[in-house]
């Protein structure tokens, strides 16, 4: 029986969609070569911050850019930031029954507690691995390998859910079951391409994995 989740952390659990996209289209106003628009930044998110500036703006110094980023999205944060539905209380439910849960992100520490905060999940998760605490972010396995040393868990004990390949590949590299997140902005028919072994069309499917039965209404 799984007794470990990992969750990716934007798009997956919170919805912070809205504003890393106004924060992309914010920063590279005038800098990205072309027509530049929110359907340039979907199909990227998901990987660190420097690397998709890097790669929207073909510059290799992007300190410039990546400052506006910030500076915007610590500006409009509370005001953009919210948890995907039923996070919460799903979260609440899987603590109580003693799963241990973590969080796997590519954002920096500082936002990633912000967001957590923000949607009071905080006393929920035992383990919180961001890209600062890696060499190699996700599709690297190594910070899912870290998040399950510190939860003393093992691979086949634990499931990563994302709403990325990235998460996908990386869970498959660590020897993690991986799900996919339907709400992910990519789409759920793209996620099926890198072999999920769980599509998620509601946070509370998560129960079912889990062996814990629904709260009834």
């Amino acid at each position: 029986m799984k007794h470990t989740v990992l969750f990716d952390l934007d798009g997956t659990i919170l919805d912070t969609n809205e504003l890393i996209i106004r924060s992309f289209l914010h920063a590279l106003e005038g800098r990205a070569p072309g027509p530049f628009s929110r359907e340039h930044i979907i199909p990227h998110m998901g990987r660190p911050l420097v690397e998709q500036l890097q790669f929207f703006s073909g510059l290799d110094e992007v300190n410039d850019l990546l400052l506006m980023y910030r500076t915007y999205n610590l500006e409009h944060h509370d005001e953009l930031v919210r948890p995907f539905p039923h996070v919460k209380e799903v979260l609440a439910r899987l603590h109580a029954y003693g799963v241990r849960i973590g969080v796997v992100t590519s954002k920096i520490r500082k936002t990633t507690m912000l967001g957590l905060e923000l949607c009071e999940l905080l006393p929920y998760i035992h383990s919180i691995v961001t890209v600062e605490d890696v060499e190699q972010p996700k599709p690297d396995p190594e910070g899912i390998l870290k998040a399950l040393q510190e939860l003393e868990s093992e691979p086949g004990q634990a499931i990563m859910v994302g709403d990325s390949h990235y998460d996908i590949e990386a869970a498959q590299a660590a020897g993690v079951d991986a799900a996919a997140v339907s709400w992910s902005l990519k789409g759920e028919e793209y996620l099926k391409q890198y072999s999920p072994e769980h599509i998620i069309g509601d946070m509370r499917d998560l129960y079912t994995l889990f062996g814990i039965p629904e709260e009834s209404s």
